[in-house]
């Protein structure tokens, strides 16, 4: 009797405690430690253990087998080939929409927009890696539907991902494009919008929706699914707008 019982409570605590492991898109560094400390609310016995980057480049890492158990990308396109792949197991879902600013730690005469690019006084532009970014395809898309792109793409300075380019745009260039949720980072309150800042106009680019999935592995891990439905719930919605984000 008494070893029956050891091993039931052995088993609810397979369940209710442990690790899980997430990639995530480097824009929600900012909000990720909100949205970790609300989960371990519901959830004290489960340690979320976060690995933070491009999306191309932790997509890449999960086709290669790293362990991570869920996927919250900065794009629909990479979860998507995921889950044709067979590598995740649900189909994606949009957990957040994000947008894009112009930032400089200089003031800046932002009412003349993507024109301040061509300026002689902005020599350096920091700007997303594309090919690893979705953020930084967003911007690439922006410039060229503003006409700018070929007169100003000698003066980028690539990130590897938008936390990155953030850092770039803060210490070593002139201006950057990064993601609005960046600004909610406490480091960034001291500029002002209008002075330091201002959105880009969500017109000139597809809109960023963000996708979120759970992969091979977390397939038989009930916290990896309670994690899952939690970036889905109110509340989370609730961190994430915090943060910048529009959500679905």
């Amino acid at each position: 009797m008494m070893r029956g019982m050891i091993l039931m409570m052995l088993m609810v605590l397979s369940v209710s405690a442990g690790d899980i492991k997430i990639a995530v898109a480097a824009n929600v560094s900012y909000a990720i430690e909100d949205l970790k400390k609300a989960f371990g609310t519901l959830y004290p016995e489960t340690r979320v253990k976060v690995t933070l980057g491009g999306s191309g480049k932790l997509t890449a890492q999960i086709m290669h087998g790293a362990p991570y158990q869920i996927f919250m990308s900065a794009n629909m396109k990479y979860p998507e080939t995921l889950y044709a792949d067979g590598v995740a197991i649900t189909k994606p879902t949009i957990y957040a929409k994000g947008s894009l600013a112009y930032f400089s730690g200089k003031p800046q005469d932002f009412s003349k927009r993507m024109q301040l690019l061509n300026s002689p006084k902005i020599e350096k532009i920091a700007v997303a890696n594309p090919k690893t970014a979705p953020y930084g395809k967003a911007t690439m898309e922006a410039m060229r539907s503003a006409g700018v792109y070929d007169s100003i793409k000698h003066k980028f300075v690539y990130g590897e991902s938008i936390s990155q380019t953030v850092a770039y745009a803060v210490t070593a260039t002139d201006i950057g494009f990064i993601s609005s949720s960046s600004l909610h980072s406490p480091k960034m309150s001291q500029y002002r919008e209008g002075v330091n800042w201002i959105a880009v106009n969500p017109k000139l680019y597809t809109p960023i929706d963000q996708g979120i999935v759970i992969l091979k592995s977390g397939k038989n891990s009930s916290e990896v699914r309670a994690f899952y439905d939690f970036m889905l719930s109110s509340k989370a919605r609730e961190i994430l707008q915090e943060f910048g984000y529009s959500t679905p």
